[in-house]
């Protein structure tokens, strides 16, 4: 296995090591300075050892391509994209903590709080509605919380609407279209953003599954057929979603608009605009 650069190191040019954040399967991602912004930024970059592997390289570039496409304050900004001497995708710094963080740490959020965090995904999520794009991997790991903004930090199973593989995105919080394949559409993202509130309100997993894999293992990006279904595997596919009242006292309002979200038939969950509307009275803000 290829060791970290050390801090003090230039990881790119004009970019100096200062830490390691954190280590993948595949990618690393760095804090480090940069000589050109005058600033702290954060890295992602392929480990040395996974550049051969398949389509790694390959996705982190389009993932960062991706983001520099897009502005809003929802969504981690992208400041350059590089191939050599590794694929590397330049971000801005973000202060906060993620809300699997805030899980962790058995943070309450107040309802008018989860409204707040609904409305600012749903935000993010029409954006890339709009731009022809579905995030298909809403999970508290993904998003940052910074200030009173939430903001999503990784777009790599991104993808344009239609037919897809089975399993694309995050093991256990893939919606029920997503775990079977087929064509994915909007209501898959409303999925993800009531998965997240979820979590958010209760401090749980929306559905009771003891074996639930650890998420950054399976992650799968979707390059080839997976195996053959087995719903067993899938508590999204089994059972149905408790509701955020019955762990603790909440707006109705609020529990209906989550269940509706987690509701199994894709159509029958509410627009992005929709969740918007509904949420705005109960006390965030955009």
């Amino acid at each position: 296995m290829t060791s970290p650069v050390a801090s003090g190191a230039e990881l790119a040019p004009g970019y100096t090591t200062i830490d390691l954040l954190r280590r993948g399967r595949d990618l690393d991602v760095y804090d480090v300075w940069s000589e050109e912004r005058a600033c702290r930024c954060v890295i992602k970059c392929v480990r040395p050892d996974r550049l051969d592997r398949d389509g790694v390289a390959r996705r982190l570039l389009d993932e960062g391509r991706l983001l520099c496409r897009l502005t809003h304050p929802h969504i981690v900004r992208a400041y350059e994209v590089t191939e050599e001497p590794l694929p590397i995708v330049v971000m801005e710094t973000l202060a906060g903590e993620t809300v699997g963080h805030m899980i962790d740490r058995e943070a309450e959020l107040s309802a008018p709080e989860l409204a707040q965090l609904g409305l600012h995904l749903c935000s993010a999520i029409r954006y890339l509605h709009s731009h022809g794009i579905l995030h298909l991997d809403l999970k508290p790991s993904n998003v940052i919380a910074e200030c009173g903004r939430a903001k999503l930090i990784d777009l790599s199973v991104a993808r344009p609407p239609g037919p897809a593989h089975a399993g694309i995105g995050t093991h256990y919080y893939l919606s029920p279209e997503q775990a079977r394949g087929g064509d994915l559409g909007p209501a898959a993202d409303v999925w993800g953003i009531g998965v997240v509130l979820f979590e958010a309100a209760t401090g749980e997993p929306a559905f009771d599954d003891p074996d639930a894999p650890d998420d950054d293992d399976e992650l799968y990006y979707g390059d080839s057929g997976s195996e053959s279904l087995d719903e067993s595997d899938y508590p999204q596919l089994t059972a149905t979603a408790r509701r955020i009242d019955e762990h603790r006292p909440l707006p109705r309002e609020l529990a209906d608009l989550v269940a509706a979200c987690l509701d199994p038939e894709p159509e029958l969950r509410p627009s992005v605009d929709e969740l918007m509307r509904r949420l705005e009275p109960l006390g965030g803000e955009t």
